[in-house]
């Protein structure tokens, strides 16, 4: 124990004083008490020395004088702040004898009150941006070790370090720090152990081991070290001293040394330019330069650098920065403080949606400042504090429709504003605005009002402040640019309050937890389950945890060892799995318990594809592919178009070892070199603007339209709309999406086929995929809360109809609609909110990496590509424009003749020698009138008529037509129009097939068979079985109807339902009462094995409360 100096003072009619059986520790800080009660004889209670031991040890103190007291260095440290160091400890601090603790403070200055007898400070992990005298150490003469570590220092001066001579251990890592000046280090004549590791110094002085002469331990690992001439006493004395050889110095300039660790370089590599060999001491330039940038003197340019933040770094001397053309969202004001001579700074064209207050406090040299062309929505008052020189402000071209009075009030030196395209909200709290831009006229006249409805279009500069009113209440979505609580966050009635820079707070009610109170409090608050378990709340307050397969234990926390009881042979390797294992076979040995011997390249195994032949090798097998053919296996189909030659627009359409050009418009010839005929024009299409498609004058028009080809649409056939996907490896590649608040996208369709991928978006775990999965839709949708949500569609859209499919993803929730039809939705509930995927979106199918993933994880059943036509794609309420997609591989531009179109009827040309009208004549941009050839060989060459015969077409565009055979129709005659002459469909109607004659049945509802001739046999079946709830079981079985039998490709299910009340009976003796929810009784989905089959025990509990009831079936019905 120990007592301040003085503590009695007040005591001035004190008589008696028990100090006894306390450790008073007898040092020099305690000396004062003995001269008080020498002064004092007022202590009764025998009080003794605790501490130290040794030769004043159990002294009474009225036997002791006061110079008795003494401090050695020993018990300075070991026994300071016993007392003392209780009374002194910074209350933001923890202190422990000598040692004081202010670490994970939040602190932005050392505490100006620390022990004097500190001998260890730790100031790491704080908010430390500058050191300075005025928090200096000056009082810390015992200070031996000092941690600063984790911060965010810029700069330290000399006389921070004022008074710390017995400083030996110094730890400034992972800051940033561009350099160590002679003044510093002249304070540090102590240090043995120095540490910089982790900040932005590029080169240190040789002048350093003059002023650190004790110094044996030196850390400048993870800097941006120049390794030129001024590194070459650090690579001696490196060699010659113990550096910590676990992070060695590495270099990053010059580019040819870059990442070269320095010990390793030779001496002749550490060279400087001629015109400053001779400065080799001297560490005083900017030589740092951020790899992303190019600096050329003091101009930095990062444009196009696909950069998403400021890149650290930045030379302070820099007086130009240029970071437009990049992705930035945010600027850190961090980044941009130290550059105190900045003079012009460019932001344009980047995704900045915010200016938050005293971004720019510190450049009070800026004088141009661009942020146009952004996302900027929020302009904060304060934005702009500290710009007293800047004389040009550009923000045209953002989303701007509030600016606080106030924020250009410390511009006093603007000469120009640029506030043009932009959405201002002109209301009363806008005219502020109006009346400021009058008054030295910086805004040129092109900002205009966008709202409310009277100022519409209205110039700021010139329209009367007296008309900016509030009439209207100010949309939410205007209000919420700057604060998001107006977009109603907070689940639950939930409580938002709003923060500074677009931030809020959601403060819960009673029950519910999370950032937007969108948790419920239960027993499974936190998942207690392991491995992918459900946690089930049975009763208030418990819970179990429902495993998947493969996994036991109360948390689902133990895998169950498969392998234990294997039947691998032949030397095979039993590998572990979830509720399996598998063998891993050695060469020449195959099976699923590697029990049989490959026979390589036999009837039975010869792996080889597509024609190639198959070699055996003993072990193994080699194929040599055909033509167009590659992979191990020749399964590959070589991208013949790679190199194609098709012209005038044509798409490539792969083939096996050859490909073909689809002409667009009227072009033709195997590389659709050769262009349309050409008659008499018009005016109007002597000039036009037709991308995709063909120039026509509508009759009674003096204007022209543009006829689009397939595929294309726009008034001038711009965009391209809808693409066949005719390859297994087709697919549309589409830029991230965005996924909030919402991602909605709306598709349109044809096909035939029964699999084939729709949609995938997704990364590692997260994703959505939608995919024709046995002629229905099949959806997966995962947000990172596992096991993903699945769901099937009702209704079977391989059937060749135009299908509309509505996807809607709302953070965890996800809604299907097909075919304008009701909505279907599922929640997949866990821990994560967002669909937060950095990758494209694909249609109709995937890349091969990507295939294999999605497939390995269970997200695509079928990764095959979809077959088919897309017609429409609608992301986020926009149609896409599949022309700027990212990639298109082997798809083509519409889905047949018939989807031609164009904007007029009745369509003519006019004839200039005023004879009577012409058929419609076209004109493409391209050029080149050229003569229909005579026959029909060229034509013809490649036709496709089936049954009948090909003729050329004599009008303008060339091309064929085939000539039917009697009882044959169709474009290409493969159509039997007598198919169904002597048809045998009983039940339903004959339908002839589109290709390969015949025909097919389409049978009547509940038949089935190839010619309807299946009666339904879905009739009501009555059993009893027994009712479980959780470990117990209804006292007798309940008697129920369940319906059987077929009925084509309809369902066989219950009709009506009714409520039944069963007694219960548990192990332990208990009994109960309950009304039992059979949810669904047994029912079948016959020739579909895409729908499970469900059963009695399928039970659940409704609002938390166990409420059970029986629902039986009183007769079955045919159909869904």
């Amino acid at each position: 124990m120990n007592l301040h100096n003085g503590t009695f003072s007040p005591l001035v009619n004190i008589q008696t004083m028990h100090l006894g059986a306390n450790p008073f520790v007898c040092d020099c800080q305690l000396s004062w008490l003995a001269e008080y009660l020498s002064q004092h004889p007022v202590e009764t209670s025998g009080a003794r020395c605790h501490h130290p031991s040794g030769r004043l040890t159990r002294k009474p103190f009225a036997r002791l004088r006061p110079d008795a007291f003494k401090c050695t260095e020993e018990l300075r440290e070991r026994y300071s702040g016993r007392c003392e160091g209780v009374d002194q400890c910074p209350s933001v601090c923890a202190c422990e004898g000598a040692r004081v603790d202010c670490s994970g403070r939040d602190l932005t200055s050392p505490p100006p009150d620390l022990p004097p007898t500190t001998s260890t400070l730790d100031l790491s992990y704080n908010q430390l941006f500058s050191l300075d005298g005025s928090v200096g150490l000056r009082r810390l003469k015992e200070l031996s070790r000092l941690d600063l570590s984790h911060n965010r220092l810029t700069s330290i001066t000399p006389d921070f370090f004022r008074g710390a001579r017995s400083l030996t251990h110094l730890n400034a890592s992972h800051n940033k720090l561009t350099q160590i000046t002679e003044a510093v280090a002249r304070r540090l004549k102590a240090v043995t152990h120095l540490d910089l590791s982790g900040n932005h110094i590029s080169c240190l002085s040789r002048k350093i081991t003059e002023y650190l002469p004790r110094m044996t331990h030196l850390d400048i690992s993870n800097n941006p070290l120049n390794c030129d001439c001024r590194a070459s006493w650090l690579l001696e004395w490196s060699l010659r001293q113990e550096v910590d050889s676990t992070t060695p110095p590495t270099c990053h300039l010059p580019p040819p040394l870059r990442d070269s660790s320095l010990t390793k370089i030779q001496p002749a590599l550490l060279t400087c330019p001629d015109d400053d060999s001779g400065n080799e001491d001297d560490c005083s330039g900017s030589v740092y330069c951020p790899p992303e940038c190019q600096c050329q003197g003091t101009a930095v340019r990062c444009s196009r650098a696909h950069l998403t933040q400021i890149p650290r770094g930045i030379p302070p001397d820099t007086t130009e920065l240029y970071l437009d053309v990049n992705e930035i969202k945010t600027i850190d004001p961090e980044r941009l403080k130290h550059l105190k001579t900045l003079k012009k700074l460019d932001l344009s064209n980047n995704q900045i949606t915010i200016l938050s207050n005293k971004t720019f406090s510190e450049l009070t040299q800026l004088s141009t400042l661009v942020v146009s062309y952004n996302k900027l929505g929020c302009l904060e008052r304060d934005a702009l504090v500290g710009l007293s020189s800047l004389r040009v402000l550009s923000l045209h071209g953002n989303d701007v429709s509030f600016i606080p009075d106030g924020t250009f009030a410390h511009l006093r030196a603007i000469t120009h504003i640029a506030l043009g395209a932009n959405p201002l909200y002109c209301d009363c709290s806008m005219a502020w605005l109006s009346k400021w831009v009058k008054g030295d006229f910086v805004e040129p006249g092109i900002a205009r009002c966008a709202d409310p409805r009277p100022m519409r279009d209205k110039l700021v500069l010139t329209t009367p402040p007296e008309m900016f009113t509030c009439n209207e209440h100010v949309p939410d979505e205007i209000l919420a640019k700057c604060d998001l609580c107006y977009t109603r966050p907070c689940q639950n009635d939930g409580e938002c309050r709003s923060g500074p820079g677009q931030q809020y707070e959601c403060r819960c009610t009673a029950g519910f937890h999370g950032p937007e109170c969108q948790y419920r409090i239960d027993a499974c608050y936190g998942n207690p389950c392991n491995n992918g378990g459900t946690c089930k709340v049975f009763e208030t307050g418990r819970y179990e945890c429902h495993c998947p397969s493969g996994f036991t234990g109360g948390r689902c926390e133990t895998n169950i060892d498969d392998c234990t009881d294997h039947k691998c042979v032949n030397g095979a390797t039993c590998v572990d799995g979830i509720n399996s294992y598998a063998c891993t076979c050695p060469p020449a040995h195959t099976g699923q318990y590697c029990e049989r011997k490959i026979e390589f390249c036999s009837k039975e195994f010869n792996p080889c594809k597509n024609g190639a032949t198959c070699i055996d090798q003993g072990t193994d097998y080699e194929c040599q592919c055909a033509l167009g053919w590659s992979g191990d296996n020749c399964t590959e189909n070589l991208d013949d178009c790679v190199n194609h030659m098709c012209q005038n627009g044509g798409q490539c359409v792969d083939g096996v070892g050859d490909y073909e050009c689809k002409c667009s418009g009227d072009w033709s010839g195997r590389y659709c070199e050769l262009g349309p005929s050409v008659l008499l024009q018009t005016e109007p299409c002597l000039r036009h603007d037709c991308r995709h498609g063909v120039c026509i004058v509508p009759q009674g028009e003096m204007e022209y339209v543009c006829k689009c080809s397939p595929g294309y649409s726009g008034k001038y056939c711009q965009h391209m709309t809808t693409v066949k996907f005719v390859d297994p490896g087709s697919f549309v590649q589409i830029s991230t999406p965005l996924v909030q608040p919402a991602l909605n996208v709306t598709l349109g369709f044809t096909t035939r086929a029964p699999n084939g991928v729709l949609a995938y978006f997704g990364a590692g775990r997260k994703h959505l995929a939608v995919e024709v999965f046995k002629g229905r839709l099949r959806i997966s949708y995962d947000v990172g809360n596992h096991p993903a949500s699945t769901m099937f569609s009702y209704e079977l859209v391989s059937d060749e109809s135009e299908h509309t499919v509505e996807l809607l993803a709302v953070r965890q929730n996800f809604t299907l609609r097909v075919d304008g039809g009701w909505g279907r939705s599922m929640v997949n509930a866990g821990e994560q909110e967002e669909l937060d995927v950095g990758a494209p979106l694909f249609l109709g199918g995937v890349p091969p990496d990507v295939a294999h993933h999605a497939h390995a994880h269970w997200h695509l059943r079928n990764i095959s590509s979809f077959r088919g036509c897309m017609s429409s794609v609608e992301i986020n309420g926009r149609m896409q424009d599949l022309a700027a997609s990212e990639k298109q591989n082997k798809v083509v531009p519409g889905c047949g003749d018939g989807e031609q179109h164009d904007q007029g009827a009745d369509t003519v040309i006019k004839d200039p020698t005023g004879s009577q009208p012409q058929s419609p004549v076209s004109r493409p941009r391209t050029p080149g009138p050229q003569r229909i050839r005579g026959g029909d060989g060229e034509a013809c060459e490649n036709h496709q008529c089936e049954n009948g015969r090909c003729r050329a077409r004599r009008r303008v565009g060339g091309g064929y037509r085939c000539r039917c055979k009697k009882g044959w129709s169709g474009k290409f005659c493969n159509q039997d129009n007598n198919a169904c002459s002597a048809h045998r469909c009983e039940n339903g109607r004959c339908r002839p097939k589109r290709r390969g004659g015949g025909y097919r049945c389409r049978c009547k509802r509940g038949w089935s068979g190839k010619f309807c001739n299946q009666a339904p046999t879905c009739r009501r079946e009555r059993e009893r079985a027994y009712v479980f709830d959780y470990g117990c079981r209804s006292r007798n079985p309940v008697r129920q109807y369940t319906c059987s039998g077929e009925c084509g490709q309809d369902c066989c299910q219950p009709k009506h339902y009714h409520k039944k009340r069963v007694a219960m009976l548990c192990n332990d003796g208990t009994k109960y009462l309950k009304d039992v929810d059979i949810r669904n009784l047994s029912w079948r989905i016959w020739e579909s094995d895409s729908l499970p089959t469900l059963h009695l025990d399928a039970v659940r509990e409704q609002s938390g409360i166990p409420h059970l009831r029986s629902l039986l079936p009183e007769f079955c019905l045919q159909g869904p």
